[in-house]
């Protein structure tokens, strides 16, 4: 978990640091059984991701991990890979979401962003947009989540130069 202080603006990440062709590795994560249950019993109840026996039975032969939590645990890689030292500002959406394979405890997942589009906001030319694709596989090298959106971050001052400006997010 990143709990470092924030930096200085000119030290974070802007919009000009996302060029289109950019990929990161965004790291990894392990998912264990209890954050499976944990996430389940919270917002996702359905038998197949708390009840061992019903899992087995399912589609997915066994305990899988809600497709909303496989979702938050690539926002969680985002956030500790890029987004944290970055001058997001949000996003106004995702555009494409697809849960591919299924999810179990004991998966290592990693994150794979590959930038798509970058462009400034006509509305507000300091800020500009981002199109990425995540892509998140498990140890096997199957891809188990893959997402489209954008995102919106702060640009550089005409003439600014920060440590990281044209550096591969």
């Amino acid at each position: 978990m990143n709990t470092s202080p924030i930096p200085p603006e000119s030290d974070l990440l802007h919009w000009e640091d996302f060029p289109a062709g950019a990929m990161r590795d965004c790291g990894s994560t392990l998912v264990s059984r209890e954050a499976v249950l944990d996430f389940a019993r919270q917002f996702d109840p359905q038998p197949f991701h708390v009840d061992d026996e019903a899992a087995k039975n399912s589609l997915f032969g066994g305990l899988a991990a809600s497709g909303w939590h496989t979702c938050s645990m690539a926002m969680r890689l985002m956030c500790d890979a890029y987004l944290l030292r970055s001058t997001s500002l949000g996003s106004p959406g995702i555009d494409e979401l697809r849960w591919l394979k299924p999810v179990h405890p004991g998966d290592r997942l990693r994150l794979r962003m590959t930038v798509l589009a970058a462009r400034p906001m006509r509305s507000k030319p300091d800020v500009g947009l981002v199109q990425s694709q995540w892509e998140l596989f498990n140890q096997h090298d199957d891809c188990v989540l893959s997402m489209k959106g954008w995102g919106m971050f702060k640009r550089r001052a005409p003439g600014a130069e920060g440590p990281e400006a044209g550096a591969q997010p």
